[in-house]
C-alpha cells in the first residue's frame, strides 16, 4: 500500500529561519581566509606560538594577516586573573587586558592589536545578554545554536573587514573536550559551512610524548585528540606535533594514517632555543605552501631560492653565533616563580640580545622572599649588569 503521508504538513509554521548568521557591512565572502587553530592533548602545547609563527611566515610572504585568540572563562577579560593560574596579563594599546598570546601576536605580526583580537565567554554572553535585553532576537528563544555561534562569527568576521585582512588565524584557548571552549568549536564548524571549504581551514596542535628511556615518540594521544574534533565535525588539514625533538617519519606516518592528512600535512615543532627560530622551521617544512594551497592562494613574494630572506634571519643567525659576551639581568616580581608571568619582558630582552650581540641571562628574584639586607645580597647574582622592577 502506497504511503500518503503529507510531507508538506511537517513545514514549518512560522517565516523564522532556524539558521541564523550574521554578517558586518559591506562583508564579502572569500575577501578573507581563515585558519583555525586548535590544541590537544594538554594545555600550554604552543598553540599561540605556533599560530604567531604561521602568521608572521604568511606576513613574510606578502599576505596581510592578523589574529585572534578566544578563551572560553567566564571572566570578560584577563584583567582579574592571577598570573599563577594564567601567566601574564598583557595589556593592549587601547587598556584591554589580555592573554599573553597577544604579546606573542604583537611581537611576530609586528602590529599593535585591539580588542577586537580578543574574546572570552564572559565577554561574548555579556554581549548577547545585553542585545536580548534590548530586544534584538526579535522575541527568538535564545540558544547557545544559532545565536550564541552566530555571534562569535561575527565577531571573527568584524575583524576580518577591519583591514580587510587576507587571512585571519583564529586560535582557540584551552583543548579539544573542554565543555568551556565547545561553542566555539561549533561556530567554527558552522564558520567552514557558511564561508566555503576553499576560505576555511583547520590547524590542530598536539603533544607528541617522548619517552626518553625507550627513545619513543608516542603518536596514541594525537590519534584520540583528533578522533575528539572529527566526533565535533571537524577534520583537521594540518596536524603539528610538539615534541622536545623532531618528530620521527614513522611517527608521522603513524599519524597521517590514523587521521585522515596527508604525511606532508604532519608538521613537526620541537623545542628550540628561542620561539623566533620556530618560523624558520616551518618554512623548511613548507608550511605556508601548504597553507595556501589548500586556500587555493597564490603568494604575493615567492621563496628566495638563495635562503637569503629567511623569515626572521636576523633571530636565526643569532642563535647560532657563539661566544658571545653574557650580560645578566635581574627581574624582581611577586609572581617570579612563575616565568610566564613577566614573558613579555623576557621577550623584551630577547629582542635586545639580537640587536646588542649578547646573551642575556635572568636571575629570577621572588621579592615575597625577601625581608632583611641580608636577604637581598644573598638573592642577587655576581656580575649583575641590571635590575628590572616590573610595574
Amino acid at each position: 500500500m502506497e504511503d500518503s503521508f503529507d510531507f508538506q504538513t511537517i513545514s514549518t509554521q512560522t517565516d523564522d529561519s532556524e539558521n541564523v548568521d550574521y554578517f558586518p557591512p559591506a562583508y564579502r565572502i572569500g575577501r578573507t581566509k581563515y585558519i583555525v587553530i586548535t590544541g590537544g592533548v594538554m594545555s600550554g602545547v604552543g598553540k599561540g606560538v605556533f599560530s604567531a609563527s604561521l602568521a608572521h611566515l604568511l606576513g613574510h610572504y606578502g599576505f596581510s594577516a592578523s589574529q585572534m585568540k578566544i578563551d572560553g572563562y567566564l571572566n570578560y577579560d584577563a584583567g582579574t586573573l592571577n598570573p599563577y593560574r594564567h601567566g601574564e596579563v598583557f595589556v593592549l594599546e587601547d587598556g584591554t587586558e589580555c592573554d599573553m598570546d597577544l604579546g606573542t601576536y604583537e611581537r611576530f605580526l609586528d602590529e599593535n592589536l585591539t580588542r577586537d583580537n580578543y574574546l572570552t565567554s564572559g565577554k561574548l554572553y555579556t554581549h548577547v545578554l545585553e542585545k536580548e535585553r534590548r530586544g534584538k532576537y526579535l522575541g527568538r528563544d535564545v540558544l547557545v545554536i544559532p545565536h550564541v555561534t552566530g555571534e562569535i562569527k561575527n565577531f571573527i568576521r568584524t575583524l576580518a573587514i577591519r583591514k580587510p585582512y587576507d587571512i585571519v588565524l583564529i586560535e582557540i584557548g584551552g583543548t579539544v573536550g573542554d565543555i568551556e571552549n565547545l561553542h566555539f568549536i561549533e561556530a567554527a564548524r558552522e564558520l567552514f559551512v557558511a564561508e566555503g571549504r576553499e576560505n576555511v581551514m583547520f590547524c590542530h596542535v598536539t603533544m607528541v610524548p617522548y619517552n626518553e628511556a625507550s627513545g619513543e615518540q608516542k603518536s596514541k594521544p594525537t590519534q584520540h585528540s583528533v578522533k575528539k574534533l572529527l566526533e565535533i565535525g571537524i577534520q583537521p588539514d594540518i596536524i603539528v606535533g610538539r615534541c622536545p625533538v623532531g618528530i620521527h617519519p614513522k611517527v608521522r606516518q603513524k599519524i597521517s594514517l590514523f587521521c585522515n592528512v596527508p604525511q606532508d600535512n604532519v608538521i613537526s615543532s620541537p623545542d628550540v632555543s628561542s620561539i623566533y627560530v620556530l618560523p624558520h622551521l616551518l618554512d623548511r617544512q613548507k608550511l605556508a605552501d601548504t597553507v595556501t594551497e589548500r586556500l587555493k592562494l597564490s603568494m604575493p613574494m615567492r621563496r628566495d631560492p638563495s635562503g637569503k630572506k629567511r623569515p626572521l634571519a636576523r633571530y636565526v643567525e643569532h642563535y647560532r653565533a657563539e661566544d658571545l659576551p653574557v650580560l645578566t639581568v635581574a627581574i624582581t616580581g611577586k609572581y617570579a616563580t612563575l616565568k610566564d608571568s613577566y614573558v613579555s619582558i623576557v621577550n623584551s630582552l630577547e629582542h635586545c640580545e639580537v640587536a646588542l650581540g649578547c646573551r642575556v641571562e635572568v636571575a629570577w628574584i621572588e621579592t615575597t622572599e625577601i625581608n632583611t639586607d641580608a636577604d637581598l645580597e644573598r638573592m642577587l647574582p655576581e656580575n649583575l649588569g641590571a635590575v628590572i622592577v616590573p610595574g
